[in-house]
């Protein structure tokens, strides 16, 4: 249920794997949210042409596993799915994808929203970003995995 690949994303396949982890477990699942981030047109003002990702793959999958571990200490019985795609992309593709699956809804929205709060915080993906008029690196993570405050920031973001 994580990946950081160079394939087109499918929020279909990981919540089919992501329901199906949690289906007779506990509750079960009564819910699933996704997020998908996608390549926009413009950034900051600028119009993009297209975009690089890069991630450091292992440590990237690691970091992906905390995640997942610290969303099922917040949420018991949740399951989470995330995927990444790295190389180039154009306007339109998708770069993450994230699935959670609880047995009510409200919890997996915050289950999502937390994820992507901590991938940004703490996953080891790079952005290039490519516009008509030059080109820029985005920052990536820049928090330590094992901050408390980070930690928290995120859940405050997700349980707003």
């Amino acid at each position: 249920m994580l990946a950081v690949t160079r394939a087109p994303l499918s929020v279909d396949a990981l919540a089919a794997e992501v329901e199906a982890s949690v289906r007779t477990r506990g509750e079960g699942c009564g819910a699933l949210a996704s997020f998908l981030g996608v390549v926009r047109a413009t950034h900051q003002g600028r119009a993009v042409r297209y975009l690089e990702y890069e991630a450091f793959d292992a440590l990237a999958l690691k970091v992906f596993a905390q995640i997942q571990a610290e969303a099922a200490d917040r949420w018991p019985g949740a399951a989470l799915g995330i995927a990444h795609r790295v190389g180039r992309l154009s306007i339109g593709e998708a770069s993450v994808v994230i699935v959670a699956a609880t047995a009510h809804r409200a919890e997996s929205f915050q289950v999502c929203r937390y994820a992507i709060e901590r991938i940004k915080q703490i996953a080891p993906v790079w952005k290039h970003e490519f516009f008509e008029d030059g080109e820029a690196w985005v920052e990536g993570a820049v928090v330590n995995p094992d901050d408390e405050a980070a930690r928290a920031r995120a859940l405050e973001i997700a349980c707003m």
